[in-house]
């Protein structure tokens, strides 16, 4: 039997129906959009997801073939990898830092576990001399001038950093104040450990060291110092 006298059918297993063997090209067309909306050949088309995987395996592959996307690919790559190993130098040169300027600010204050910043410990002091009680006015005082200093990464204070530890590395950033914190130094050590009284006059002299440090530009800053971990 030829084509003339025969149904056609575009899937295996469909329904069949006749069609003439020389359609129009419009209804060949039509026809074919018709039978290409069915949902056997929807499930058959590719996901978003494929869609997607296909896009960046065709891109990726394009990255190891000469051409002339290649230079505009490797853009981003090389910059992400630019990245990385200046990372990797800067770590192997100077090691990971354990605290930086400003976290360094806030640990143990000679020989205290002492977190206050240094307006926190102002504000003690003042409390303290405004009730006359000039000893605690006068070490929160001297503490006030060592976490400013610190605040402004001008003078580092560890946990075991003594007072006149202390006022020596301020001494070597304000050259003019050495004798000022050296008296401030020993006054601290007096009244913390030697049980002495403090007075107005001593709280005076060391607010008066505080508020003159303030306005002045140190000769120096302490180097940050880092400790690698291992």
């Amino acid at each position: 039997m030829g084509l003339a006298g025969r149904g056609v059918s575009l899937l295996d297993g469909g329904a069949s129906f006749d069609v003439p063997v020389d359609p129009t090209a419009p209804d060949a067309r039509d026809w074919l959009i018709d039978e290409l909306s069915k949902p056997e050949y929807a499930a058959a088309q590719p996901s978003l997801f494929d869609r997607l995987s296909q896009a960046f395996f065709d891109w990726l592959g394009r990255l190891f073939q000469p051409g002339e996307s290649v230079p505009t690919d490797w853009v981003p790559i090389a910059i992400v990898l630019a990245i990385v190993l200046a990372l990797v130098v800067a770590l192997v040169v100077w090691g990971v830092p354990r605290l930086n300027r400003r976290s360094r600010a806030a640990t143990g204050l000679f020989g205290e576990t002492d977190t206050r910043t240094a307006d926190e410990l102002r504000r003690a002091s003042e409390r303290f001399a405004a009730n006359g009680d000039w000893t605690n006015a006068t070490l929160d005082r001297f503490r006030a001038i060592a976490r400013t200093l610190t605040e402004r990464t001008i003078v580092f204070v560890s946990p075991g950093t003594t007072a006149h530890d202390f006022a020596g590395r301020a001494a070597d950033a304000f050259p003019e104040f050495r004798d000022r914190l050296s008296a401030a130094a020993r006054t601290f050590d007096e009244l913390r450990y030697l049980g002495a009284d403090g007075t107005a006059a001593d709280y005076e002299a060391l607010r008066a060291v505080d508020a003159d440090l303030s306005g002045r530009t140190p000769a120096q800053f302490e180097p940050v110092e880092t400790e690698p971990v291992s």
